[in-house]
């Protein structure tokens, strides 16, 4: 059970409206984007109450997405504290590399050797909230969901998500987390007809 505290729902509103700045919304969709962060924070509070890692789920995209004109690094640790900045920075993709592989196998190698326990826990919620979505989206849009993404390819996100799914079972983050991913994936692979 989340103890939902003030610094939870000061959390809350700035990720709502940082994303919201930004003009974002859930990829595809006219969904508001703070749907996504919210249910990251729900996943992880199946396994964790720490607080900052909470926080953490609910930030976690704002580095990454949200330009640093609206909201940035400095005003995350001055507001959030200096733990969060850090679980925050290591689920955060380097967009300075232009191919989305090169980026995706950057990301994996940081998950497994240098990010922490916490940030391993906020990256599975994450792929477990993403995943999910996708399962519901492609009951609706069928193949053409494929195309809201930058790769356009099932086979890619196929590969995302094993490969994620490899590192947090190596990482050993809780089962429930391990197992909730590994659902996940095997509904992707047999929607994809991959048994």
């Amino acid at each position: 059970m989340i103890n939902y505290t003030g610094r939870l729902d000061s959390a809350l509103r700035k990720a709502a409206w940082a994303h919201e700045k930004s003009g974002q919304h859930r990829k595809g969709t006219d969904i508001p984007y703070i749907i996504h962060p919210v249910g990251v924070m729900v996943i992880a509070s199946n396994v964790t109450d720490d607080e900052d890692v909470l926080i953490a789920c609910l930030m976690h995209d704002v580095l990454e997405d949200v330009r640093a004109d609206i909201y940035d690094e400095g005003k995350m640790r001055e507001e959030f504290g200096s733990r969060v900045v850090e679980i925050v920075k290591n689920v955060t993709k380097d967009g300075d590399k232009p191919d989305w592989r090169d980026r995706a196998n950057d990301y994996l190698q940081h998950l497994e050797y240098s990010a922490s326990d916490e940030a391993v826990i906020v990256s599975a919620s994450d792929k477990i909230h993403n995943l999910l979505s996708i399962l519901v989206d492609y009951s609706t849009y069928g193949e053409e969901l494929w195309n809201r993404f930058s790769t356009k390819s099932s086979a890619d996100q196929l590969w995302w998500y094993e490969s994620i799914l490899a590192v947090i079972e190596r990482r050993k983050v809780p089962e429930m987390l391990v197992n909730q991913l590994a659902e996940q994936v095997n509904s992707l692979r047999n929607i994809l007809g991959i048994s």
